[in-house]
């Protein structure tokens, strides 16, 4: 059984679990399916505003398939979680790939 088929498994199991949801979406990234990734990413975000890792990962998805503005969306979005959250690290890189795309 492959990664893929492994995290869809535990999915089944717990269909709102964030981190596979998360993992899972890693895994068609490296497939090179961002229509799957970026919807998994997405589902993690509106169930789970606070899950900070999807975040960027959404971003950098968005500004692979030119669509800068969503990307900066995420950012923005992101930047306010990591703050809420703690996560001065996470702040730090969205607020790096944020600027990156609006200087």
């Amino acid at each position: 059984m492959d990664r893929i088929e492994k995290l869809k498994a535990f999915l089944q199991k717990d269909p709102h679990d964030a981190f596979v949801k998360h993992a899972l979406a890693l895994e068609y990234v490296k497939r090179e399916d961002d229509v799957l990734a970026r919807r998994l990413w997405e589902e993690v975000l509106e169930r789970d505003p606070a899950y900070v890792g999807s975040y960027y990962h959404l971003g950098k998805l968005l500004e692979r398939t030119g669509e800068k503005e969503l990307a900066i969306h995420w950012y923005r979005q992101g930047m306010t979680a990591a703050r809420a959250a703690g996560e001065v690290r996470a702040y730090n890189e969205l607020q790096a790939a944020y600027e990156d795309l609006t200087d």
